[in-house]
């Protein structure tokens, strides 16, 4: 299976928002399992060291309904003038797109998309709404991942060395070696330590 990275389409979601895009991608408590940013850097620093996600409507929206809108359709507070602010860097018009399934309560896939020039159309919200649904009915890692990977990944997270989780789960270490060599393929991950990081911030070790 092909990793969500692979399988996004940064063609299109630029060609739909060229003044760039934030998609998040089964987000669950509270990380994604992947995400996607194209937004101008210096926007992304601003919002991020004035910790502007917490009053912006759009992403308000974004937890609390499904489906798509304009951002200037938006009824929500903006206490922060996140909006206006987000003009001032080209985010001038935008459009907040929310799928989830209602098989799986509390997951859901999001984006937000952004031009500088004209409102976003129907057909372009929908065309974004759908490939939202193509990336949130991707098998998700929690599936991906064996529960052996998960939990190999969960002992090295609290500290134990690989022939100690060997000892633990009465296994060799190569074995684990394996394990864990797998997860970090399938995280897509650098490193096995960048696999934990990962696999910690996507919420793998929830139920761990």
């Amino acid at each position: 299976m092909k990793p969500v990275e692979d399988t996004i389409d940064d063609g299109l979601l630029q060609d739909l928002a060229p003044a760039g895009y934030y998609v998040a991608v089964r987000v669950g408590f509270a990380f994604p399992e992947y995400e996607a940013n194209t937004l101008p850097l210096v926007w992304v620093h601003v919002y991020t060291q004035s910790s502007l996600m917490l009053y912006d409507p759009v992403i308000r929206w974004v937890y609390d309904n499904v489906g798509c809108t304009r951002w200037s359709e938006i009824e929500l507070e903006d206490p922060r003038s996140v909006l206006p602010q987000a003009a001032e860097y080209g985010l001038s018009f935008g459009a907040a797109v929310c799928v989830a399934d209602p098989r799986e309560p509390g997951i859901r896939t999001f984006g937000t998309f952004a031009r500088t020039d004209r409102e976003f159309e129907a057909e372009e919200m929908r065309r974004a709404e759908e490939h939202l649904r193509d990336l949130h009915s991707l098998e998700p890692l929690k599936a991906q991942l064996t529960e052996a990977e998960i939990r190999a990944l969960a002992m090295m997270r609290n500290g134990l060395l690989t022939k100690e989780i060997a000892y633990e789960l009465d296994i060799s270490e190569s074995a684990v070696k394996q394990r864990l060599r797998n997860a970090k393929n399938k995280l897509s991950a650098k490193t096995t330590l960048h696999a934990v990081t990962l696999a910690e911030r996507r919420g793998l070790f929830r139920t761990t």
